[in-house]
């Protein structure tokens, strides 16, 4: 059984292993190597087939707030991050992006960078791992979006406007539950102008963290898929990082795909952080999307080094136990290989040039 489960292919759509690598910053991991702590290596990825994913780049807060985190009767809330100085966001990019090739140029060929599909493809028949670089929230691009298309020359496919904090393009939803991801207002003037310049060139726009008036100004925009590239559903969860049925059927009406989040507190209906968390309940929640949006509208993404993942998917290497849990649930091998490689595939091919 093993054996099969590998042989389906995995392309997972979110990770933030960027920010823990050891080019990026001192003490930190070998990709190359394999390590017991977090989540992603390529020994790991290998180990369970997983070939290619979007690697986000990402500028954290400056300034964390302290006691963001506050306990309320029925949930939690996380005190909204302060908007980032657009200097600093760009060195962080500058910075993260320059770890990253300097990994894939000491890598001898296993790990290539991407930026269309046929290059995904390619470097899945010849055994390398795939990157396509994304980037988390736009504060590295101006309100001018000067930078945008250096960015793009540099291989970005894919971005998220916003973070969980407002920029000049936009407002992220804070992290709470239970809550609504109708927090505040939609796109700025800079934010529809972003988008329209990202269906020009061929970015990916990622609708993850922002907030639901600012996702249907993007819906209401774009000439492209919507895509969401690690989220879950509302219904099921109801933090505000997560899709209400409304954005889910606009999602499937648009032909695009949500990555679906492995996030404890995203997956879980009582969104404890616990990573005691059943695989069960982990493939009845990516049911539900199924369900909801079918088979064509549905894939992987992770969040890797960036939550708190249940304990049955601890790592990459345990992706095959989510492959067999769906398998259990009634998915037969078609319906894997489009939630696993396919349909991200197919976004791609529809939007990048």
């Amino acid at each position: 059984m093993v054996q099969e489960t590998h042989r389906v292919a995995i392309f997972d759509g979110h990770n933030d292993v960027v920010q823990e690598l050891a080019e990026y910053r001192e003490g930190g991991r070998d990709f190359l190597a394999r390590a017991e702590e977090g989540h992603l290596d390529l020994p790991r990825a290998e180990e369970g087939g997983m070939v290619g994913g979007l690697f986000a780049l990402f500028a954290k807060p400056e300034h964390p707030p302290e006691g963001d985190f506050r306990r309320t009767a029925d949930g939690y809330e996380v005190r909204l991050a302060e908007p980032l100085d657009a200097a600093y966001a760009r060195r962080c990019i500058h910075a993260q992006l320059s770890a990253l090739q300097q990994l894939v140029g000491r890598a001898a060929g296993k790990i290539r960078f991407a930026t269309g599909v046929d290059e995904i493809e390619a470097a899945r028949r010849d055994g390398a791992f795939a990157i396509v670089l994304h980037m988390e929230g736009a504060e590295a691009i101006g309100a001018d979006l000067d930078g945008l298309e250096q960015l793009y020359a540099d291989g970005l496919r894919s971005l998220g406007p916003v973070w969980s904090r407002p920029n000049v393009f936009g407002h992220g939803v804070p992290f709470a539950y239970p809550r609504s991801p109708d927090t505040g207002p939609g796109l700025t003037d800079a934010g529809k102008a972003l988008v329209r310049a990202c269906n020009r060139l061929g970015i990916m726009l990622d609708v993850s963290h922002l907030n639901e008036r600012g996702f249907f100004d993007l819906a209401d925009i774009t000439r492209a898929p919507i895509v969401a590239t690690h989220a879950c559903a509302h219904t099921i969860c109801r933090s505000t990082r997560n899709l209400t049925d409304r954005q889910l059927d606009a999602i499937r009406e648009s032909e695009g795909v949500v990555g679906f989040n492995f996030s404890v507190c995203d997956v879980r209906p009582d969104a404890h952080l616990d990573e005691d968390t059943p695989i069960e309940l982990v493939a009845d929640h990516l049911g539900y999307l199924v369900e909801r949006m079918g088979e064509d509208h549905v894939a992987l993404g992770s969040d890797f080094d960036g939550a708190v993942m249940p304990r049955p998917l601890r790592d990459a290497s345990r992706l095959p136990t989510l492959i067999e849990a769906l398998r259990a649930r009634g998915f037969d091998d078609a319906i894997l290989r489009r939630i696993a490689f396919d349909n991200w595939m197919r976004v791609f091919r529809a939007t990048w040039r």
